[in-house]
């Protein structure tokens, strides 16, 4: 065996997933036996067989990537319990292995693919999703790209054929709980957490032993950063529609038109509306006169 095919041997072994209980497993993919092939690279020790020593580095990779991914969940795992966090983790990662070179890209499918299985949620399924999607738009929206948003005067000469974009930290999301409430209290744990809520005025020291109850109800929120802070703004049916079809680089008339065509608000409620997502997102910034779809950039320039 050369150096290559070592190498390639123990990141295949290391790399294998854990049993159910967080153990090596006795036997590969093909059915060879784990002991002989540690055995025939891994020395023994006066303490440890060759297949206890590789173990160490199988479950340390584990539960390094799985702790990456708690990192990132605190909320979720506080929902589930750490336990049954860890197993769900374990789960989604032996489903969605690691493809990039970076542990911040971990949990990208974790809402999808909890969406998928039921089975870890049960009658908390929705709400653990959205628990899951919120996180997820945290990341993105923290890392996500920045330009200069658009002036004042150029907002002023828009007409109905004009196209708007959005910036990239700038994530939509439509909720069937109002997790953002849960979500905050948990980071709010969390010392290194920039993060903000429009839908809180004040918030105490939350134990993840005693989460704020969460009711189902449609909640429509808009994750940005503003001064290296994330905030989740909450914002009506309408305004996401608005939002969400200028994203899609419709003009104006026609995202206006997608945003009230099923709205039961009066003409003129209408008007004020539109005046006051306007006036929000300039005020915010989250307008700018081209696309750019900048993730992870690194910069984060306002």
């Amino acid at each position: 065996m050369n150096l290559l095919e070592l190498q390639r041997r123990m990141s295949e072994d290391v790399r294998r997933p854990l049993t159910d209980d967080f153990e090596m497993q006795a036997t590969t993919e093909d059915g060879r036996s784990t002991a002989e092939l540690a055995e025939s690279y891994v020395r023994p020790n006066a303490l440890l067989t060759s297949f206890e020593r590789l173990e160490i580095y199988n479950r340390q990779y584990w539960f390094r990537v799985i702790a990456a991914v708690s990192e990132d969940f605190p909320a979720l795992s506080a929902v589930m319990g750490r336990k049954r966090f860890d197993e769900l983790v374990l789960a989604y990662l032996k489903d969605t292995p690691s493809t990039s070179f970076t542990l911040r890209d971990l949990g990208g499918h974790l809402s999808d693919w909890l969406e998928a299985h039921r089975e870890f949620g049960l009658r908390r399924h929705d709400l653990m999703v959205d628990v899951a999607r919120l996180e997820w738009a945290y990341i993105e929206s923290f890392d996500g790209g920045a330009v200069v948003p658009i002036s004042q005067e150029s907002l002023a000469a828009l007409n109905g054929s004009s196209k708007l974009w959005l910036q990239p930290h700038l994530q939509l999301l439509d909720l069937r709980y109002p997790v953002d409430e849960l979500v905050l209290a948990v980071h709010r744990d969390k010392p290194e957490s920039g993060i903000a809520s429009n839908a809180v005025t004040e918030h105490k020291s939350s134990s993840r032993d005693r989460l704020p109850s969460v009711r189902r109800a449609a909640t429509y929120l808009a994750v940005h950063r503003f001064n290296d802070s994330v905030y989740y703004r909450r914002i009506d049916r309408e305004n996401l529609m608005l939002l969400r079809s200028l994203k899609e680089g419709h003009c104006l008339s026609d995202a206006l038109a997608n945003a009230f065509k099923d709205s039961v608000l009066p003409a003129e409620l209408q008007t004020l509306r539109i005046q006051e997502y306007f006036s929000h997102a300039a005020e915010l910034g989250w307008f700018c006169a081209e696309k750019l779809d900048l993730i992870f950039d690194g910069s984060m320039s306002e």
